[in-house]
């Protein structure tokens, strides 16, 4: 029982370092994270194995991955059309 838990603990690690290897923004990287944990939690409810937890793990990872990768693309583009200082869009505005 507790070498099971271990090898999904070792395989859950790998998998959530794995991916975030590949992610390059910042809000990339998070999201692979949280992503990649949120994944495993809730494919180890559905399913209860390890298949369904790195299963749910690699999804989970996935679709964080992509969701942060599309808030970096978005904070690049608004700093690109509205620099620091240029007046329309201020310091005080929302940071994401």
């Amino acid at each position: 029982m507790l070498k099971t838990r271990l090898w999904i603990a070792a395989a859950a690690a790998t998998s959530v370092m794995t991916l975030a290897g590949c992610a390059s923004g910042p809000n990339q990287n998070l999201g692979t994270g949280i992503g990649a944990l949120g994944g495993a939690a809730v494919g180890h409810a559905i399913g209860g194995n390890t298949g369904s937890t790195l299963g749910g793990a690699a999804i989970g990872g996935i679709i964080g991955n992509q969701v942060g990768r599309n808030v970096d693309e978005r904070n690049y583009y608004n700093q690109q059309r509205y620099p620091r200082g240029s007046g329309y869009y201020p310091d005080n505005g929302p940071r994401y």
